[in-house]
């Protein structure tokens, strides 16, 4: 309904039926809709997989056959989903928990009463009443207002107070920093501009990282392969006479082979550690694959307030004009503003650097940001503290100068001017008689988290609302390379090359949160992985836009809500424990990656040779789980945790093909070695089976030597533990693993003759790739 303010009463309000028929027409401010998923979005998102699909289906084949300790595969499945779910709701509730304790009350008049009420309570036409400190709950219009000012920061990007006279809109997540005002509520609920702007960001994206995504590409590619093969394995059993039962777990065998399912669990596992260890450090991950996501980042955009800068200010310098000391201005400043009380930042500055001298003022004329002055008259005469070009009709070439010198150093520079009197609000005869320098505090570790990232070779960019001179200033006072790059973006145009001025500028100013979001994505399209520090409504498109959205606990409830990381502290130094954490989880993971891909290439390979073979396939089920536990499953774990915090590389890739694929191709020759050699010593399919765990276990087991290269004395000690260990098991409780004895003839023979020629073959077969890689014509560089 529309809403004309001239008519609202602001003394009396709404009536208790007003406020009844507004709620029955839908006219009330909603809380919006969260953006976290649901506890249960979060668990079928984790539950209903391609991944679990599959093994629940071959699980419930297992099941056919009542041989149910060859169900153990599941384990994995279960405890993978587990942790997934838990570390979202665990990260989705902390959200929610700071949403709700920084949720502030409204009071509103009704009835000519003023009451107290949640925000979602408000209705269309409802007076609101607004203090310093309130933050605007809704858009709407001023009715009534004592010297209001509001901060718009959240949504402008721009640090100064707006001032506001009745008539004037006022837009939801402003804040109020002076003054009082009533307003009358126009726009609730969705229709309001925070809202809006959330539901622009809402959190619907895909946030698996480089590692994770192949990973999962794996296993959908793998998904059109098991499918196929496992029916026509199958079948090709039954048809040559297998028993129903083996035919089915032979396939099982062959299926959950194919599957890295363990790669999987390993990743879900170290990234939830990881957010467990960041979570100590005050960090707050949102989802796991995004701690190796900040890991690969090459480009991170800052906003300048609460990441460089702790939004306070600080005193610097006097400056006298002739005819007046440094002690002089202190005494005129320190009376002016300690006489005003002005109760804003810059205010609260000079009255910690100034001593009250005590002076007793007759008249005070409190800050407006619409004449950018402050001012007090006392016996002595008249003073002003505000903007130069505002306190003195015109500066001096000489003043104009100074002024420009300080501002291009980074100070806010104010002048302190005396005048004969005031007459209402002009000062009559104002005269400057010095400057104010005020700076933004700098962060205490700014500076070197800053060079942290540029020896990483991380890009530093800053993006803000803010004057990019000032901004630039800034920025070259923490030392980001290339900080005299600014630019206007008010001056830009409508369509600008935002390709081109992210290859051009490392400094942006005056930017608005649409062009936020167009220079985060121009980075992108340059081929490099973002992240975006904010705090402010007005960042949630660039946020959500980002490869990795940074928001401090400071900020507004809807940023934090789409963030990938939350800052508890606010404190950006913790970055770099993040990255650092990221980096170890894709170093080492990438590391043993290869392991698991072992297995399934050599269970593809197998699958498709026993398809045309007279034999059952060569492993059970339960057959897989020492070599998936203790060759591999274990000691990966264990080498995952490992520090490990150089710059990404393309281990996962390049170990696979130097140490999976030769591996798989020995255990394959084995397997069809072992099979070869029962022609001639007739073994059953429990003694053959048995054998090709073994050659199976110790062809990992080099290749867990292989992946643990450098050796140190922890390494030595995981790769010699575990070797220990599937011995034992092989030997002292093969029975429940479905083994026999090897301590028979021939199968003693056979089992040396692995045992010997294992490492010799793997390096035959890694040598053997290599001079067919050479053989491939490299593609020409254009």
């Amino acid at each position: 309904m529309a809403i004309d303010w001239r008519q609202v009463d602001a003394d009396r309000g709404l009536t208790a039926d007003q406020v009844k028929s507004r709620i029955e027409a839908d006219e009330i401010n909603h809380s919006p809709k969260t953006l976290t998923k649901s506890v249960w979005a979060i668990i079928k998102i984790n539950t209903f997989t391609l991944f679990n699909l599959i093994n629940v289906v071959l699980a419930a084949f297992v099941i056919y056959t009542g041989s149910y300790k060859n169900l153990l595969f599941l384990v994995v499945a279960v405890i993978n989903t587990v942790i997934g779910s838990f570390q979202e709701i665990r990260s989705k509730r902390q959200i929610d928990k700071m949403t709700l304790l920084s949720r502030d009350k409204t009071s509103v008049v009704r009835d000519g009463q003023l009451v107290t009420i949640d925000p979602d309570q408000i209705v269309v036409g409802d007076v609101i009443e607004l203090s310093r400190g309130s933050q605007v709950p809704v858009d709407g219009i001023v009715l009534t207002t004592s010297a209001l000012e509001v901060d718009e920061s959240q949504i402008t990007g721009e640090s100064d107070s707006i001032s506001k006279q009745a008539g004037d809109e006022i837009t939801s997540a402003s804040s109020v920093v002076s003054g009082s005002a009533k307003m009358v509520a126009v726009k609730v609920g969705r229709k309001s501009f925070v809202n809006q702007i959330s539901a622009v960001a809402k959190d619907d994206g895909d946030s698996n990282g480089k590692m994770l995504k192949t990973i999962n590409k794996i296993i959908q590619i793998l998904t059109f392969i098991i499918i196929p093969l496992g029916i026509i394995l199958f079948t090709s059993k039954i048809l040559r006479g297998s028993d129903i039962n083996n035919a089915i777990l032979g396939t099982v065998a062959s299926a959950t082979g194919m599957i890295p399912e363990g790669l999987v669990l390993l990743s879900s596992m170290t990234l939830a550690v990881s957010a467990m260890k960041l979570a100590r450090k005050r960090v707050l991950v949102r989802n796991l694959p995004v701690i190796e996501t900040l890991a690969r980042v090459d480009t991170i955009c800052l906003d300048k307030t609460g990441t460089i800068t702790s939004g306070q200010l600080a005193f610097e310098k006097l400056i006298p004009f002739a005819g007046h000391s440094t002690d002089d201005l202190k005494t005129m400043v320190g009376a002016a503003v300690h006489s005003i009380g002005d109760d804003n930042e810059t205010a609260t500055a000079l009255k910690a650097a100034m001593p009250n001298p005590g002076w007793q003022a007759t008249e005070v004329h409190p800050f407006s940001s619409a004449r950018k002055w402050s001012g007090a008259s006392f016996d002595n005469g008249s003073y002003m503290v505000g903007a130069p070009q505002f306190v003195v009709d015109q500066l001096t070439s000489d003043q104009a100068a100074q002024v420009k010198k300080y501002a291009s150093q980074g100070n806010r520079v104010l002048a302190i001017a005396k005048a004969d009197r005031f007459d209402g609000e002009h000062p009559v005869n104002p005269q400057i008689i010095g400057l104010i320098l005020i700076s933004d505090v700098i962060r205490p570790n700014a500076e070197q988290t800053l060079k942290f990232f540029a020896s990483q070779d991380v890009d530093i960019n800053v993006i803000s609302g803010d004057d990019p001179v000032t901004v630039s200033s800034i920025a070259r006072r923490v030392q980001i390379k290339d900080a005299d790059k600014y630019i206007d973006m008010s001056t830009v145009g409508e369509n600008p090359d935002y390709n081109q001025l992210t290859k051009q500028y490392t400094v942006f100013g005056r930017v608005t949160p649409n062009q936020k979001q167009s220079l985060i994505k121009g980075y992108q399209e340059d081929g490099h992985t973002v992240a975006m520090t904010g705090d402010g409504v007005n960042d949630m498109p660039a946020l959500k836009q980002s490869d990795c959205g940074i928001v401090m606990a400071s900020g507004s409830e809807s940023a934090k809500s789409i963030a990938n990381f939350v800052l508890i502290d606010s404190n950006f130094d913790s970055m770099i424990d993040v990255l650092k954490e990221g980096r170890r989880v894709i170093n080492n993971i990438g590391s043993v990656a290869s392991l698991y891909l072992i297995k399934t290439i050599y269970s593809t390979i197998l699958t498709l040779l026993f398809i045309f073979a007279t034999h059952d396939y060569p492993f059970l089920p339960i057959q897989l789980t020492p070599i998936s536990t203790f060759m591999i499953g274990i000691p990966s774990f264990i080498l995952a945790f490992e520090p490990n915090y150089q710059r990404v590389t393309n281990q996962f890739t390049a170990k696979i093909i130097d140490v999976a694929g030769p591996t798989a191709i020995s255990i394959v020759i084995y397997i069809l070695a072992i099979l070869f050699a029962a022609r001639e010593w007739p073994m059953s399919y429990a003694q053959t089976s048995t054998l090709s765990v073994l050659a199976t276990g110790v062809c990992c087991w080099i290749a867990l030597i292989m992946v643990s290269h450098p050796l140190n004395l922890f390494k030595s000690l995981v790769v010699a533990g575990t070797g220990l260990i599937f011995l034992f098991t092989f030997i002292m409780v093969g029975k429940f693993f479905s083994l026999v004895s090897i301590f028979v003839s021939p199968l003693w023979v056979v089992a040396l003759l692995i045992v010997l020629t294992a490492y010799p073959l793997i390096l035959a077969m890694q040598w053997l790739r290599a001079r067919l890689a050479l053989l491939v014509p490299k593609r020409k560089v254009s």
